[in-house]
């Protein structure tokens, strides 16, 4: 299923025969046999792509998973923001036209989108009710949840660009199981650092693909060219993108995690035959290995340590450790505070007196204090006013 009878060509360019792209198939073919210049073996043999035509690891394919992963976030956030229901649960709304998928106050949420409570009852990622809960299904579904609009813009733009590439390279299976085991590879290293905030997003799934993407250059090493210049894009990519991460509200934890999984992850599906066993798999005797020595080693050391993180991370989640206890400079990692802002991530938690139709609030972070008159107000409207009051 997905599969599409067509020439395919790497990830970050196009095959040796078009001189344009930035990375593409070494022709490694000696022409001093033959006595005739490079380029004539080269049109005469035939790209990377055209040599592998007919294994199974050089088909293309036709990009359907990573859409319907788009519009199953999409799908989600819409359900979300019904659930949220603004108008009856909170009252101070934006964009009130919406009606009940208006959005909440932008003093509460910037990002357009629902409140903390409705994204922890949604399945939010909340370390007390994955660890004392035994809810740990939440590690997995805080993945397609997004805190608005505008988040989850971000992260669908960039999904449909750098997976549907990637889908159509290495097909549905293994693409699909880099952006899932990578988002919940974010989610385990997040938990283990953000321990009293909810963390919701498919940005560690997104930065897996990334690292997917770096460590499949490495692995398959011998079939492209321009490689330097291709590893210092790649990286400025993911560093520019990390760098952002240090902003108060990112989670830059499951940006991190979801990263270091795919990178590992990226050797162990990734990987395709050398460039030799292409020019030489159909000869009767003497046909090389599929694959070189330091790509086995590579393959190897990635997926042993890959499951060693598994391992460690899940072990030390549901033993309920904080990471920050064992790494005092670690939240530097995803908030670095300034004059302009600051990085305490403490929930916000207000004392609350009601004396008829006057609700008395006070936030214990902040020391504020507010007066509303508000009969009877719902648990969602009282979390939103101590939301902003906080602020």
């Amino acid at each position: 299923m997905g599969e599409k009878d067509s020439e395919t060509a790497p990830i970050w360019g196009k095959t040796q025969q078009r001189e344009s792209s930035n990375i593409h198939p070494v022709n490694i073919e000696s022409s001093t046999q033959s006595g005739q210049p490079r380029s004539l073996n080269r049109s005469r043999g035939g790209s990377y792509a055209e040599r592998g035509r007919g294994a199974k690891e050089f088909r293309s394919w036709f990009s359907w998973l990573i859409p319907c992963f788009v519009i199953a976030n999409v799908i989600v956030f819409v359900i979300t923001m019904y659930v949220n229901n603004c108008p009856k649960k909170s009252g101070d709304c934006f964009a009130g036209f919406l009606g009940r998928f208006s959005f909440q106050s932008t003093r509460e949420n910037p990002l357009l989108g629902p409140s903390s409570l409705t994204l922890r009852t949604m399945g939010g990622l909340e370390v007390k009710k994955v660890v004392k809960g035994d809810e740990g299904w939440r590690l997995l579904s805080c993945n397609w949840l997004h805190g608005g609009v505008v988040h989850l813009l971000v992260n669908m733009l960039t999904l449909l660009f750098i997976g549907m590439r990637m889908e159509r390279e290495f097909g549905f299976i293994r693409i699909g199981l880099l952006y899932l085991i990578s988002g919940f590879g974010g989610s385990i290293l997040s938990a283990l650092f953000l321990r009293s905030n909810i963390s919701v997003g498919a940005s560690g799934a997104v930065f897996g693909l990334l690292g997917g993407m770096l460590s499949e250059i490495f692995i398959n090493w011998t079939i492209y060219s321009n490689k330097v210049v291709t590893i210092i894009t790649l990286v400025l990519i993911v560093a520019v993108n990390l760098g952002l991460g240090v902003l108060p509200g990112v989670d830059n934890f499951a940006h991190i995690g979801g990263f270091a999984t795919g990178f590992l992850l990226g050797f162990v599906l990734l990987i395709r035959p050398h460039y030799g066993w292409i020019n030489q798999r159909n000869a009767p005797l003497g046909k090389p290995h599929k694959y070189k020595m330091y790509q086995v080693i590579l393959w190897t050391v990635s997926l042993l340590l890959l499951l060693g993180w598994f391992i460690v991370g899940l072990i030390s989640l549901f033993n309920n450790v904080d990471g920050n206890k064992h790494c005092s400079w670690c939240h530097y990692l995803s908030c670095v505070p300034t004059s302009r802002w600051s990085c305490n991530r403490e929930p916000a938690s207000c004392t609350t007196t009601q004396l008829g139709n006057q609700l008395s609030m006070t936030c214990l972070r902040n020391g504020k204090s507010g007066s509303y008159i508000l009969a009877n107000p719902s648990d969602s409207r009282i979390n939103s006013l101590c939301v902003q009051l906080c602020r």
